[in-house]
């Protein structure tokens, strides 16, 4: 974790969406996230960088055996306060997750890659616990609020100036880096400002407007493929050299099929 969460940023954290533009900006965030989830009822989810969890109630809402972890005690405190039961919450690091291979079915990273150490390792184990998909909730570097926090994180003291923001693309490489080719589908949203949320909403709605790479929020779903590698261990079972079987240690090659003579032309073939 490159900055400290300590009481004031999980204060501050909660309040941003306590305001109105806030709350708006929470409402398009999670219709997003759902919409690239697809919970099935039952299905354990795991919310890596849960912080204050202000996500958990709703996945919980969505019919989820939901599970928080996040580096700062001091958000979990605020996490554990507002899920005082059906939330499995613990103290831990995104880059050394302290669960099985394959634990969870679905696992969310919101608002998480942008400050960890090592961005490409949280991912990595995302996938290692996770048997169905991953569904990342990103800051864009490419949007115009992105560069806002930018500028007041060198003005002032703000988790923004220790934050790495990212793009569609940046995502998509880091993804492929490590899974290779696997499904990935992605939405942006709040492409407009919070102050004209009320104007634009039908328009940040609409989902071929969210195909736009530009919006401040990206949502990436990532469904997990698993890859097969041939085992190349020697033979520990005796082959017996009855019919149609081979003596072990052997190996029979069959020739290629003849090939096929090429018909002539009928202009080719010489008359008598």
């Amino acid at each position: 974790m490159k900055c400290s969460f300590d009481h004031r940023c999980a204060q501050h954290y909660d309040t941003w969406y306590e305001r109105p533009g806030g709350a708006q900006a929470l409402t398009l965030e999670r219709a997003l996230i759902q919409r690239y989830l697809e919970p099935r009822k039952g299905e354990r989810i795991l919310d890596i960088g849960t912080g204050t969890g202000i996500h958990l109630p709703w996945l919980k809402e969505l019919g989820l055996q939901v599970t928080g972890l996040d580096a700062s005690p001091f958000m979990l405190e605020r996490a554990r306060s507002r899920m005082r039961d059906g939330a499995d919450l613990h103290l831990g690091w995104a880059e050394h997750l302290p669960f099985s291979d394959n634990e969870f079915d679905l696992s969310t990273l919101i608002n998480t890659l942008e400050f960890v150490n090592d961005p490409e390792k949280a991912l990595t184990e995302a996938f290692r616990v996770t048997r169905r998909r991953v569904v990342l909730g990103v800051l864009n570097k490419y949007a115009i609020m992105a560069m806002q926090r930018r500028l007041k994180g060198l003005m002032a003291d703000t988790i923004y100036r220790h934050a790495r923001f990212y793009s569609v693309w940046e995502l998509k490489e880091m993804v492929k880096k490590i899974l290779g080719p696997t499904p990935i589908k992605w939405s942006t949203a709040l492409f407009f400002p919070l102050k004209l949320m009320r104007i634009t909403r039908p328009v940040e709605d609409h989902p071929l407007f969210q195909q736009n790479p530009l919006g401040a929020f990206i949502v990436m779903q990532v469904d997990v493929c698993y890859s097969f590698i041939a085992c190349k261990d020697p033979l520990t079972t005796k082959l017996h050299r009855s019919q149609g079987q081979l003596p072990q240690g052997t190996l029979k090659i069959f020739p290629p099929p003849p090939a096929r003579k090429k018909k002539q032309p009928l202009g080719a073939i010489p008359h008598p």
